[in-house]
């Protein structure tokens, strides 16, 4: 079975500002615009980008594979970012995100995970938990699960090494009872 089947269309918040759709190999140039970048990359667990033909391996490799991954955009449809859920067991997912840098700060990220955790339940009705694991030192995604509505539950430390570094990961949750703000 194809993974990409189970996958809806694309989605837009209300207010139109931002949409998410599959990710494409033509959307490589606007990939490398947060993927080459350090500070994008700073809490991610990959290095940044360093050619053109780097980031089309990824895309065809990693991103055009995977069972979960939405292009988060403007309404001129580029990318900005993406979105995805990952698989932590049969009814435990986690969400993660990324964003360019020129467009942290505006509630685009909020926007996309509002809509992802608002339709991702009713998509698969297995979850009982939606999880997020942020790098203790990444508060602007703190705040980002927050503002939806994510309940922190606690600092897990010591918790993973990423990119050689010992590493304490802040644990957030959302239910499907739980109610987005």
């Amino acid at each position: 079975m194809d993974t990409h089947e189970t996958q809806p269309p694309v989605v837009s918040s209300p207010p139109g500002r931002i949409s998410l759709r599959r990710m494409t190999l033509s959307d490589v140039d606007d990939y490398m615009v947060w993927a080459t970048d350090a500070k994008v990359a700073r809490f991610c667990s990959w290095e940044p980008c360093t050619s053109r033909d780097e980031a089309i391996k990824y895309i065809t490799d990693s991103v055009l594979t995977h069972p979960w991954l939405k292009a988060i955009c403007l309404e001129d449809d580029r990318p900005i970012g993406y979105i995805l859920i990952m698989a932590v067991d049969n009814i435990r997912k986690e969400i993660g995100y990324v964003l360019a840098r020129k467009y942290w700060g505006k509630g685009y990220a909020t926007e996309a995970v509002r809509l992802v955790t608002a339709e991702i339940f009713k998509e698969m009705p297995e979850i009982e938990r939606l999880e997020a694991l942020v790098d203790v030192g990444n508060v602007g995604s703190q705040r980002v699960l927050e503002k939806v509505g994510f309940t922190r539950e606690g600092v897990m430390r010591k918790f993973l090494i990423m990119k050689g570094s010992l590493r304490d990961m802040v644990m957030f949750s959302f239910l499907p009872s739980d109610s987005l703000k």
